[in-house]
C-alpha cells in the first residue's frame, strides 16, 4: 500500500493546472458517455448537529485505463475558528485487477482543485456575450474560492478585476491580501465588497463557495447575463433557481441532499427547469453563450469520478517520481491458488 500525504500531493499537483483541467474534463466526457459507475454519495450526519457531516463518494471511471476508489470527506465548519481547515479527506484507490487497495491518498487538495477545475470548465463552456470577461466576484473567502480563482485565471487569463466578500470581514481582508500577493500579477486588482449584493453586482462572473446549509440568497443584484458558479449548492433560493438558466454536472446527483436544485425540483414536481449538463456541453465540443437577459446558474454536486481522475493522476506521477511511503504488510500475504 502506497500512502501519499498532503505534501506529496501538493508537490505533484503544483504547476500542473492545465493537466488537472484535462483530467477533470476527460472524467466528465467518460461519465457523459456512460463509461462510469457512480453510486449516490452517502451522507453521515450526527444527531442534533445540522452543520457537520462526513460523505463517502464511491466511483468507477472507465476508458483506456479504468480505475475505482472512494473518497471519504468531512466538513466541520467550526474548524475554521480553531485554525484548521474546514474539510479533510482521504481517497482509497483500488486495483481493477484484484480489487485490493493500492494507495491511500490525502485528498483535501485534490477535492478543492477538482471542484475548482469543474467551475473553471463551466466558465469556459458558458462564455459571456458581447466581449471578454475581465472581472470575477468571489463570495466566501476560503480554500475553495481561492482554488476557483486560480483555475479561472488559467481558463480566463483576461480577468483583471477581482472582488471578494465574506461575512467575516477579517477573513475577507486576509483573502484579498493573499490574492494580491500571489495572484495579482499582470495588472490585476483585488478589492473587498461592503456587502454581498455589491459583490454579486460587481461582475458578470460570480463564484459562491460558502458553508450555507439552507438557501438564503436571491440573485436580484446580479446583472442580466451573469454566470453564477454555485459551488456550495445551498445558497440560492428556489425562486432564484427557477428564474435562472440552470446547468448542472449530473442531474440525478444534484437533486439530492436538499441542494437548491433539489428543493426547486420538489417545489415544481419535475426537473424541466434544468437546461443542460456540463458533460453534455463538453461532449458537444461547443460553448453555450449565456442568455443576455437572465442569470445562468451552474450547480455542480461534485462527482466522485472527478476525485478519482485527479487521484489517479497524482498516483501515477508519484510512482514515477518515487514519492510517498510504501507500507509493507498492510495486506494479507498471498496464498497459493486453490
Amino acid at each position: 500500500m502506497l500512502t501519499l500525504g498532503n505534501a506529496d500531493v501538493r508537490r505533484v499537483l503544483d504547476g500542473r493546472e492545465k493537466e488537472l483541467l484535462g483530467a477533470v474534463r476527460d472524467a466528465y466526457l467518460q461519465h457523459e458517455a456512460g463509461r462510469s459507475a457512480l453510486p449516490h454519495s452517502v451522507f453521515l450526519r450526527f444527531p442534533g448537529d445540522d452543520r457537520n457531516r462526513i460523505i463517502a463518494l464511491p466511483a468507477h471511471l472507465g476508458g483506456e485505463e479504468p480505475k475505482a476508489g472512494i473518497k471519504w470527506i468531512s466538513s466541520f465548519p467550526g474548524n475554521v475558528a480553531r485554525g484548521r481547515e474546514r474539510a479533510s479527506a482521504a481517497i482509497i484507490l483500488n486495483s481493477m485487477e484484484t480489487g485490493v487497495p493500492e494507495a491511500l491518498v490525502e485528498a483535501s487538495t485534490i477535492s478543492a482543485r477538482r471542484t475548482a477545475a469543474s467551475a473553471a470548465l463551466a466558465a469556459g463552456a458558458l462564455p459571456p456575450g458581447g466581449g471578454a470577461e475581465t472581472g470575477v466576484a468571489l463570495v466566501g473567502c476560503g480554500v475553495i474560492n481561492y482554488e476557483v480563482l486560480r483555475f479561472l485565471l488559467v481558463v480566463r487569463p483576461e480577468i483583471t478585476e477581482i472582488t471578494v466578500f465574506d461575512l467575516d470581514a477579517g477573513r475577507a481582508a486576509g483573502f484579498r491580501d493573499r490574492c494580491a500577493t500571489e495572484l495579482a500579477g499582470d495588472g490585476r486588482t483585488v478589492r473587498v465588497a461592503s456587502d454581498i449584493d455589491e459583490a454579486l453586482g460587481a461582475h458578470r462572473l460570480v463564484s459562491l463557495a460558502t458553508t450555507a446549509t439552507v438557501p438564503h440568497q436571491d440573485l436580484a443584484a446580479c446583472a442580466p447575463g451573469t454566470l453564477v458558479l454555485h459551488v456550495s449548492l445551498r445558497d440560492v433560493t428556489v425562486p432564484a433557481v427557477l428564474a435562472a438558466v440552470n446547468i448542472v454536472d449530473d442531474l440525478d446527483h444534484v437533486c439530492r441532499a436538499e441542494t437548491s436544485v433539489h428543493l426547486a425540483e420538489q417545489a415544481t414536481g419535475g426537473r424541466g427547469f434544468v437546461s443542460a449538463t456540463l458533460g453534455g456541453l463538453l461532449s458537444a465540443g461547443a460553448s453555450l453563450p449565456r442568455d443576455p437577459e437572465r442569470v445562468t446558474l451552474f450547480s455542480p454536486f461534485g462527482l466522485g469520478v472527478l476525485d478519482l481522475a485527479v487521484a489517479d493522476m497524482v498516483l501515477r506521477a508519484a510512482r514515477a517520481e518515487g514519492a510517498g511511503t510504501l507500507v509493507e504488510g498492510f495486506l494479507p500475504p498471498p496464498v497459493a491458488p486453490a
